[in-house]
């Protein structure tokens, strides 16, 4: 049987399983080290308020977030729930996040984090070369937002990186990181993830390239095209790649999610 999401009866249910998944999408943030200090982000628009969504607290490392730390917030930068001790919400996450939820009513979770290589290879300002299979996903469906004003604190500069993303998955922003936003938690995590390590790839290539007197092989817009249709559609295929990052922190923490029998969901085993 093919693999499909969840499906519940219960929207209470349903909201208590998208916390659950984005706390763990940031456990697994923190796990990779994707962390710098206080910055970085990732948002899941609410299945019961959709003019709302969950955020972390801005304090909190990745790697210690649990579902009840998050915070419900409106479009007016109101946290509507939240019981956790951590209840600053982080400004330029809120001005990004905002408008991309606003702009993109099929986006269900947006992703930004300071990680390393991804800040790097923002600072060339350019969209990646597609040097290998895996930068396919990306062929076509990313953008450059060429702008850099500091910190995001502004509303405009907000409504204008969700105006460079468009209709596509991610953004690299210049001289700031990489964001990634798509219709599910785990695939926003897998092509998070894949973005960073195409940016990493692309570095090194680059710098063995020049170091040999020699230029990167690029594959052709045919071949990157072909591989995108396998590799680059979000469902099923980026949904379910970003399963195995979910199943190697269950088994290391031994905990999961208890779905009633109310639920409609095929099991992919940890």
């Amino acid at each position: 049987m093919a693999p499909r999401p969840p499906v519940f009866q219960d929207k209470l249910e349903e909201r208590e399983w998208l916390k659950f998944r984005l706390a763990q999408a940031f456990r697994i943030f923190g796990n990779m080290g994707y962390d710098e200090g206080v910055a970085g982000h990732i948002t899941v628009r609410d299945n019961i308020r959709p003019d709302c969504f969950w955020v972390n607290p801005m304090g909190k490392h990745f790697s210690l977030i649990q579902p009840s730390d998050l915070l419900l917030v409106d479009h007016n930068a109101k946290i509507q729930e939240g019981s956790g001790p951590f209840r600053l919400l982080n400004t330029a996450a809120f001005m990004i996040h905002s408008e991309i939820h606003k702009a993109r009513p099929d986006v269900m979770c947006a992703a930004h984090s300071h990680s390393v290589y991804g800040r790097a290879f923002s600072a060339l300002g350019k969209e990646l070369d597609m040097l290998t299979q895996d930068s396919c996903a990306f062929y076509k469906d990313h953008a450059v937002y060429k702008t850099f004003g500091g910190v995001v604190l502004d509303e405009e500069e907000g409504k204008h990186i969700a105006d460079t993303l468009g209709n596509k998955k991610a953004v690299i922003l210049q001289n700031h990181g990489i964001l990634v936003a798509t219709p599910t938690i785990e695939a926003t995590l897998h092509y998070y993830v894949a973005l960073e390590k195409s940016c990493m790839v692309q570095l090194l290539a680059d710098a063995a390239a020049a170091g040999t007197g020699g230029k990167t092989l690029q594959v052709t817009p045919k071949d990157a095209q072909t591989s995108y249709n396998v590799v680059g559609r979000v469902f099923p295929v980026g949904w379910f790649s970003g399963h195995p990052h979910f199943q190697v922190l269950e088994k290391k923490e031994g905990v999961s999610f208890k779905f009633s029998d109310t639920v409609d969901v095929l099991q992919i085993p940890v």
